[in-house]
């Protein structure tokens, strides 16, 4: 059977990254890329795997893809810390394995939860991310945030199983992702000349709630429809507010 690398970034993530390591201890390997954690998330990591490493943070893409390049194993499956693999996604995966399977990549369907509460709507499902593929042909792209596997869609199969993503344990984790993301994107959108306009910080972040809420049928998750539905049109003003912040402080210093 083909063997594979399993490979994880951290941050200070002592509260959820054992539940994770757990879920793919399976795995012929393991890799996780820490950037500075202080807490116990690296000790953790040393209780099931010996190959941790400490490279300082260059955003999402690059952390990710510099996991990739420390793996034994041409296969890859990449996973987040606040994710959980389940058996059943096991099994398949498993099942590729032996079969050796001719696809490049793999998109694999994640449920996702605030606190408790599994979200189904507001564009949340089925969220599919490709996250098992083979190295030698494609890798993640460099972006800060909202990385990903650059591959052809014919190139890609589909996994029927699920990861489970915890992403938000409550309200306020929500909104410390939500200062950390618009930081990152309003830099990246900062470092690509983009411009901003009034309509920016009025339409978008309305038509935002509107697509969460309403099209994407947000309202019938509940409470946690309108949290998730205010907190996206709260991070496009945000981003581009900041991004406002970036281009008037450059002319300040011009």
């Amino acid at each position: 059977m083909t063997k594979i690398s399993v490979v994880i970034i951290t941050l200070n993530e002592e509260s959820c990254i054992e539940r994770c390591l757990k879920s793919v201890a399976w795995a012929d390997e393991i890799i996780v890329v820490d950037s500075g954690s202080n807490d116990k998330t690296v000790e953790i990591a040393k209780k099931y795997t010996d190959k941790v490493f400490d490279v300082p943070w260059r955003g999402f893409g690059l952390q990710k893809q510099a996991a990739v390049e420390r793996a034994s194993y041409d296969r890859i499956f990449s996973i987040d810390s606040d994710e959980v693999m389940t058996d059943e996604l096991k099994l398949e995966i498993c099942d590729l394995l032996k079969r050796d399977d001719n696809k490049i990549a793999y998109s694999v369907p994640r449920r996702t939860f605030l606190g408790n509460k599994e979200i189904k709507y507001c564009g949340w499902y089925p969220d599919r991310t490709v996250r098992f593929f083979d190295r030698t042909k494609v890798s993640f792209s460099d972006d800060m945030v909202h990385e990903r596997v650059v591959v052809a869609s014919i190139d890609t199969g589909k996994l029927k199983e699920h990861l489970l993503h915890y992403s938000f344990r409550n309200i306020n984790y929500m909104l410390t992702k939500l200062n950390l993301y618009t930081d990152i994107s309003a830099q990246e959108m900062f470092k690509k000349g983009k411009k901003i306009s009034f309509l920016h910080v009025t339409l978008r972040p309305l038509w935002m709630f509107l697509r969460t809420y309403i099209l994407r049928l947000g309202f019938l998750d509940g409470y946690e429809g309108l949290v998730i539905s205010v907190s996206n049109s709260a991070s496009v003003f945000y981003k581009y507010s900041k991004l406002r912040e970036l281009i008037i402080n450059k002319k300040d210093h011009q």
